[in-house]
């Protein structure tokens, strides 16, 4: 998996459940280059709350090892659920106290943090992923590319954010997006060099199976002809009969995949960017 360091471990003791967060460093790395983290967590579901105190945790790791920003699982503010009853129940708008509490919880974070959410917006629910930065939303997407059943029940988003990180122009895409080469395309055609990618690939066991590693193989043809580095953020673990094996990794504009939380593990890697 490339140039990296070892794994340190890290306990979270929480009143609800102990977390723990593998991260892999880069020793060589300099002090200037931009650094991402990217997370692969266990689903939470219907609980705000505990997924903003989840990746809170997480961003403040990420901040002690030199993180510039941190990448969560698509929908994961509320968990991924296309149900029409459960969107209806959870869907926030991002003018709502509800979602203003939320940003508050991040203002003395210092990383820039990009999540997905079930976003709703005059009547109609997007499946949504933000940047923010000291408790303040700075880039704002909507999945592009919906899957059938997606398509029922979400309206369908345009438009490519770009925003900069250390200088760098980092974009946004939301998983089945990047089976799609034109979303990687538009976002290096408006000068990103980064694509920052929420992901929940909670599949039946099948599907599960056979897109184990072509989801890698895909994104990497997808670096490589952009000249973009491509960072995903995965689920793990089962529910019902589905199971996510992500990926959650950093592929860099070679297509080389340059580190990656092992499968079925909920764990964070930080990887240099340039």
């Amino acid at each position: 998996m490339g140039d990296v360091g070892q794994f340190l471990t890290l306990d979270f003791l929480r009143s609800i459940e102990r977390e723990t967060c593998k991260l892999k460093t880069d020793s060589t790395s300099a002090a200037h280059a931009m650094r991402i983290a990217t997370c692969q967590l266990q689903e939470v579901r219907a609980d705000i709350e505990r997924a903003a105190s989840l990746m809170n945790d997480y961003a403040q790791n990420a901040e002690r090892h030199g993180a510039d920003l941190v990448c969560f699982p698509e929908c994961f503010l509320q968990g991924y659920d296309i149900r029409p009853e459960y969107i209806a129940s959870v869907a926030v708008e991002l003018g709502s106290p509800l979602f203003k509490n939320v940003l508050r919880s991040f203002v003395s974070v210092e990383p820039i943090i990009v999540f997905g959410l079930i976003e709703k917006d005059v009547g109609i629910a997007y499946n949504a992923a933000i940047a923010i930065k000291d408790g303040k939303v700075i880039a704002h997407y909507r999945k592009t590319h919906l899957l059938e059943r997606e398509a029922q029940v979400f309206g369908r988003g345009s438009g490519s954010p770009i925003f900069e990180v250390q200088g760098t122009k980092v974009g946004i895409n939301i998983c089945y997006d990047l089976c799609f080469p034109e979303s990687v395309e538009r976002a290096a055609a408006l000068g990103a060099r980064v694509l920052v990618c929420p992901c929940n690939n909670m599949l039946p066991h099948d599907i599960a199976e056979e897109w184990k590693s072509r989801h890698n193989e895909l994104r990497s043809r997808h670096a490589k002809a952009y000249d973009v580095w491509i960072v995903s953020s995965d689920v793990t673990g089962k529910r019902d009969q589905y199971i996510s094996y992500g990926p959650t990794s950093v592929i860099d504009p070679q297509g080389t995949v340059v580190a990656q939380v092992p499968i079925q593990e909920v764990g964070m890697v930080v990887a240099e960017v340039h």
